[in-house]
C-alpha cells in the first residue's frame, strides 16, 4: 500500500511564502513524475506544476515565475515553494505521484492542505 501525505499550508498574507510537501511511503519500487494539482470551491482541480524523473518542469501560466516544483527521490519526497502568493492563489492542493509499487505504474494522490491568502 502506498500513502502520500502533504504537509506545510496554512493562512498567509498576500505576497508571502508557503513551501508544501508530500512525502510518500509504503511498498514503492520506482516513481515516474510528480506534480501538485489545486481545487478551488465551486471550480474544477487544475495542475499546478509538474516534474519529470528527469526534473523537468511544467507550470501553470497563472504560477510561472512564482512557483517552483523539486523533488528529492531519495526521499520520495516532492516540494512547492510558493512566493508573492495571491488571493486567487487559495485552494486545496493535492500531490499526485506515479507510482511503481510492483509491476505497473499506478498513480496516487494526498490527502489535501489547505492554501489560504487573505489579508
Amino acid at each position: 500500500q502506498v500513502r502520500l501525505v502533504e504537509s506545510g499550508g496554512g493562512l498567509v498574507q498576500p505576497g508571502g511564502s508557503l513551501r508544501l510537501s508530500c512525502a510518500a511511503s509504503g511498498n514503492i519500487f520506482s516513481i515516474n513524475g510528480m506534480g501538485w494539482y489545486r481545487q478551488a470551491p465551486g471550480k474544477q482541480r487544475e495542475l499546478v506544476a509538474s516534474i519529470t524523473s528527469g526534473d523537468s518542469t511544467n507550470y501553470a501560466d497563472s504560477v510561472k515565475g512564482r512557483f517552483t516544483i523539486s523533488r528529492d527521490n531519495a526521499k520520495n519526497t516532492v516540494y512547492l515553494q510558493m512566493n508573492n502568493l495571491k488571493p486567487e492563489d487559495t485552494a486545496t492542493y493535492y500531490c499526485n505521484m506515479d507510482v511503481r509499487a510492483r509491476y505497473v505504474f499506478m498513480p496516487y494522490w494526498g490527502q489535501g492542505t489547505q492554501v489560504t491568502v487573505s489579508s
